[in-house]
């Protein structure tokens, strides 16, 4: 019975790091849980900087929608980047230039010369990198482990994600309180070192082939096109309703997480970490999971969704920290749950010489609508307080799942005909043991 169990668990284990087992993917995996470490550590350094320079809700709504307003502007123009040009060596240049962002901003902490507007420009010039950078990424995904894999691979990056958003925000906080915010932004720059690197060492004879077509006419017809095929596409423009819904009022964890630990729990810096780390622990939970199973579903999606706006309303209403944590550890999973399920989902149904246009869209709906959402957030949290704000979100969150839901109804028939059939990983013979 034991060894049954040891040969069960070994099997999840097995189908849960699948994708491991390619090389490139391999190497991809491990300088992005570097890179993401450091981002996150920078993440909670940046948000903490903010609030000591002003005091202010609003300011930090707005360090953070001038982080994310060149996605807003720029990132579809990304997407024509990842469906012309080769992805690595765009990827190689914008880890570059954060490299660069995060070593300037920690030189300008570290000499006590570090103003409001410095965080705020180069917050803005962050942004315009990942602009390119986030679509880019996206596409890239599918190359490095092919169609098979990719519900595998696409889950196994949340939980690198996510175990980079627990381990982050807690080191960043005790560096903080330790040595100074300065040490995770230089912490963040050398940690850029490590995705270079992989990137470098990558075999490109060994992508996973796509159907490359050149785009037709200039960069502003081939960005309409990939607006045209989502908006006639009802089951990619159902996953986009609730995106836009959700990514823009929901996905503001950047802002609100410091304002609930600032403003409604009275917390430092330690516990402000542990907050964010407290959400990565169920995001990370549920990355496996999902990786291990291999199959998403719509009726996943919709409880996922749900759930979310169910649980934001709950943060809203705590004053304790332990409820709190607690409450985000279950956004979290329902958090990696409905964005995992989008993002798997669209790759396998738009054809391969769309996905960096169409990925874009996505990356535009989840990150690039922040300058909104985050400034509403700030703007509704200095004028109601952060309760009151957050209520509100949840509840616009509330009424975009079910305009999603009955937009689903009433184009049933032609989203279920395109709801691709995804890939069921192949069976992974463990030594010693038969089929």
């Amino acid at each position: 019975m034991q060894q049954i169990a040891t040969a069960s668990l070994r099997g999840l284990a097995a189908r849960q790091f699948s994708s491991l087992r390619t090389y490139n993917y391999r190497v991809y995996f491990g300088g992005q849980l570097v890179s993401l470490i450091g981002t996150w550590m920078q993440t909670t350094g940046q948000a903490w900087l903010v609030l000591k320079l002003s005091s202010s809700p609003l300011a930090l709504g707005t360090v953070t929608t001038l982080q994310f307003l060149p996605i807003t502007l720029f990132t579809l123009f990304g997407g024509v980047f990842a469906d012309r040009l080769p992805k690595r060596r765009i990827l190689i240049i914008t880890q570059a230039l954060a490299l660069l962002q995060a070593f300037t901003l920690g030189l300008l902490v570290v000499t006590g010369q570090v103003e409001l507007w410095h965080v705020y420009v180069l917050a803005f010039f962050l942004g315009v990198i990942n602009a390119f950078d986030g679509p880019v990424r996206q596409a890239f995904v599918v190359e490095l482990v092919g169609r098979d894999q990719l519900t595998n691979a696409v889950a196994l990056n949340s939980s690198v994600f996510n175990t980079a958003r627990i381990l982050g925000p807690a080191v960043g906080g005790v560096l903080i309180a330790i040595v100074g915010m300065s040490a995770t932004f230089f912490v963040n720059s050398v940690s850029y070192v490590g995705v270079l690197a992989a990137y470098l060492s990558m075999r490109p004879d060994e992508f996973h082939a796509v159907d490359f077509r050149r785009g037709n006419g200039n960069v502003l017809a081939q960005v309409a096109e990939g607006v045209r095929y989502s908006l006639r596409t009802p089951a990619v423009l159902f996953l986009f309703i609730l995106l836009a819904f959700i990514g823009t009022f929901g996905y503001n964890f950047t802002v609100i997480i410091p304002l609930v630990a600032e403003f409604v729990l009275g917390v430092g810096p330690g516990k402000f970490g542990l907050l964010t780390s407290a959400m990565g622990v169920g995001s990370l939970g549920t990355a496996l999971v999902i990786a291990g199973k291999g199959r998403l579903s719509t009726r996943v999606l919709l409880l996922a969704s749900s759930a979310f706006v169910v649980l934001l309303g709950g943060l809203a209403l705590s004053p304790w920290f332990l409820l709190s944590a607690a409450l985000l550890v279950v956004l979290g999973a329902a958090g990696v749950a409905f964005s995992t399920t989008i993002n798997t989902t669209l790759q396998l149904t738009v054809p391969d010489h769309l996905r960096g246009r169409v990925m874009s869209i996505f990356f535009l709906l989840f990150a690039g609508s922040t300058p909104f959402g985050g400034y509403l957030t700030g703007l509704l949290a200095e004028e109601l307080g952060v309760p009151v704000a957050m209520s509100i979100l949840a509840a616009i969150c509330g009424a975009g799942v079910l305009v999603a839901l009955a937009y689903k109804n009433a184009h049933a028939a032609d989203i279920e005909a395109a709801v691709p059939v995804q890939p069921v990983p192949a069976q992974i013979n463990l030594p010693g043991h038969s089929r």
